[in-house]
């Protein structure tokens, strides 16, 4: 009788490059594939196959396939969507463009907005009103529901964005006009608001529902498509979808919704560094996820990532917050800036260099790959300054071009700046490292946390190249990589929980709480998230029993904006009211230093998570440091603690033990990734193969 299939597959779709990772049994191998552009399932394919040609590794033998991507991204950024059409209330048609009715930059009389998603000549309106307490104010137009449809026919409509004043509540009339559509619209995709986010503010929940509807089709192809493929070669293993949230779920949930798909790759860094925060008793770390085209970083306390249902995409403003797309979601809270190995440099008018937003991608890439690209990137940059191996790079699948990257960074940098192409790009390292730094520290700032008091979690294939100066411009003094840390998120997503939050506006008084309907909607709840988790339970999935997790948001009676409050597992009582009361004022007297007693309090939306956590290993034992490595060469590699070019120990990660110490100035290179190990820096193994970097005592901030 043949076992039970125990190979685990992930896969990580990023901007520049596709990273694949294979779990199978007590063996772990990695690739990374240039990201094809035009066709991403194909890279992925490509990497499964080079993983189980070198592992010997049968079709059969897969258990499980996860995958996370950020196609849905692009295609928002890009506006790159499915012609779409938004239905609405009677009156209420241009609050897409009304927004907050507020600007992000007060005093630019310039400012731009993110172009609109639904042009002014597909957003109809359709007579039809459910008051707030449910009552039929006016029935719904059917009649001019079905004009609209003919209407939308001639217009060649590929999604239709529904979306009625308080249907989060009532979702009658949505329902109608998705039957009468459907019925003369059978090849258009349909979106209920009711469905996609059944939650309070009409302009964030009417344009996460247009931004799904956009989506959609491209999405439910894509991974229709890369199902398909994976059938193709012999898989035939279930395929899930990393979600923002932190989890995973099922393809058919996935084509769904796919707006809750939008930082997945990001997602599943937060949960690697998590896992390990844990295993290292580690309590306030900083998650730093650099890679081809972007810069992640996310604060993690007590082992769990900071959470929100809130997110912006596609800003067009200096990365201001307010100038994007808001989406009502669950994503791990993080900070992302354009700041990766294939970020671009040049100087602007006033002398300065200037790195990034824009990439140079995977095609044509950096001007070391010889792709064709001809623009100073960061890579270059690493390449000119001696950080980087042009012979090993990505394992030695994209041999590098050392005098194309000094070329580029003579022209697009250094003759403007006269100086040559060493200093030039030295300079480009330091403007991004700063970027970086500066966006951690706004990051912590926003959030009441002191930067310098986290450790640091480096991985991607770019974050181990920068990480300890980075940490220098923190104040941080520990910075830890992960074994394969190159392919960081795609093992992130192999420790996900299989998992679904649920979420609803419900309004409710403490002073009239009401323990019974809560416990109503709470099973409500339950059972629409259990139908979602449950089927993807056994299904080649190590995960341990289900677990829910609930919250409820709260605030002062005729306050805008809420407090989340966590409740514990169990059936609601009338007395729990006043727990939960405590617990509110509490928080709000940490945040705001104030209690207002003469106020009343009330919950305004309730949080439910399912969540079937991967199994996990325990905390990992300390390791004494047992000797000093020797290292096998060295190399001139530049040192911006030190302004200059000194000769750094070259080790190889693979020759490192547990208790291993190499003594920086220092680099220890892997396939996917090398990390750099500053003069006053100290590198040990720990047990779980992870490099930990020490800042030297009397280097301490």
């Amino acid at each position: 009788m043949r076992a039970r299939p125990s190979a685990r597959l992930a896969a990580d779709i990023g901007g520049t490059f596709t990273d694949v990772v294979v779990e199978w049994d007590d063996r772990k191998a990695s690739a990374k594939i240039l990201t094809t552009v035009d066709a991403p399932e194909r890279g992925v394919i490509q990497g499964i196959q080079q993983l189980m040609a070198e592992l010997d590794l049968a079709p059969d033998d897969v258990g499980v396939v996860i995958h996370g991507t950020t196609l849905a991204t692009n295609a928002l950024i890009e506006q790159k969507g499915a012609k779409t059409a938004f239905v609405t209330t009677e009156g209420v048609g241009d609050l897409l463009d009304m927004g907050f009715e507020k600007r992000y930059a007060h005093y630019d009389l310039f400012q731009e907005r993110p172009p609109a998603l639904v042009p002014s000549e597909l957003r109809f309106e359709v007579p039809e009103r459910i008051a707030a307490d449910g009552d039929v104010l006016k029935p719904l137009d059917e009649d001019a529901v079905r004009l609209i449809a003919v209407r939308l026919a001639s217009l060649g409509a590929e999604a239709v964005a529904i979306g009625f004043l308080h249907a989060y509540a009532h979702a009658d009339h949505e329902k109608q006009t998705e039957a009468i559509l459907k019925a003369h619209l059978a090849d258009v995709t349909i979106c209920l608001s009711s469905e996609v986010c059944p939650e309070i503010r009409e302009y964030e929940r009417f344009s996460t529902t247009v931004a799904n509807a956009y989506v959609r089709p491209l999405m439910a192809g894509y991974l229709e498509r890369l199902a398909g493929l994976l059938e193709g070669i012999g898989i035939k293993a279930p395929l899930y979808v990393m979600m923002s949230g932190g989890g995973i779920t099922t393809l058919d949930q996935a084509c769904r919704l796919p707006i809750r798909l939008i930082e997945s790759g990001p997602a599943g860094g937060a949960i690697l560094a998590a896992n390990l925060a844990r295993e290292m008793g580690e309590d306030e770390v900083m998650a730093f996820d650099m890679g081809g085209t972007t810069a992640k970083v996310c604060l993690i306390t007590s082992g769990a990532p900071d959470r929100s249902r809130r997110f912006e995409v596609a800003r067009v403003y200096r990365d201001l917050k307010g100038s994007g797309l808001p989406l009502r979601i669950p994503v791990i809270d993080m900070v992302e800036i354009g700041a990766g190995g294939g970020s671009i440099g040049r100087v602007d008018r006033l002398g300065r260099i200037t790195m990034g937003p824009d990439s140079a991608g995977a095609d044509p890439g950096p001007a070391a790959y010889n792709r064709g690209g001809v623009c100073a990137t960061v890579t270059d940059a690493n390449l000119v300054i001696s950080r980087i191996d042009p012979e090993r790079f990505a394992g030695g699948a994209i041999p590098l071009k050392p005098d194309l990257a000094k070329q580029a960074i003579q022209r697009d940098v250094g003759d403007a700046l006269g100086a040559e192409s060493r200093w030039a790009a030295a300079g480009m390292i330091e403007i991004v490292d700063e970027n970086m730094a500066n966006a951690a520290r706004v990051h912590a700032i926003e959030r009441g946390k002191v930067i310098g008091r986290h450790s640091m979690i480096a991985f991607g294939g770019s974050a181990p190249l920068h990480a300890a100066r980075l940490a220098d411009k923190l104040g941080m003094n520990r910075v830890i990589v992960p074994s394969d840390a190159g392919v960081g998120s795609a093992i992130g997503f192999l420790r996900a929980p299989l998992s679904y939050e649920v979420v609803r506006s419900r309004r409710m008084a403490l002073a009239v709480f009401d323990a019974a309907e809560a416990n109503r909607l709470l099973d409500e709840m339950t059972s629409e998230a259990m139908a979602v988790v449950e089927p993807g339970m056994g299904e080649g999935l190590n995960v341990d029993p289900p677990k829910r997790h609930l919250s409820v948001d709260m605030r002062y009676i005729g306050q805008g904006h809420e407090l989340t409050i966590s409740l514990q597992d169990r059936p609601l009582g009338v007395a729990d009211a006043t727990l939960i009361k405590a617990d509110f004022e509490q928080r709000y007297q940490s945040i705001y230093g104030v209690v207002l007693d003469h106020v009343g309090i009330e919950i305004t939306a309730w949080s439910l998570t399912i969540s079937a956590s991967t199994a996990t290993g325990g905390r990992v034992t300390p390791v004494v440091a047992a000797a000093t490595v020797e290292p096998a060469s060295s190399r001139d590699v530049y040192d911006p603690g030190l302004g200059d070019m000194v000769s750094y120990k070259l080790c190889r990660r693979s020759d490192l033990r547990p208790g291993s110490v190499v003594d920086g100035p220092a680099i220890i290179a892997e396939d996917q990734t090398s990390t750099v190990v500053p003069k006053g820096w100290r590198a040990h193994i720990a047990d779980n193969l992870a490099i930990v970097l020490d800042r030297a005592g009397e280097n301490q901030p």
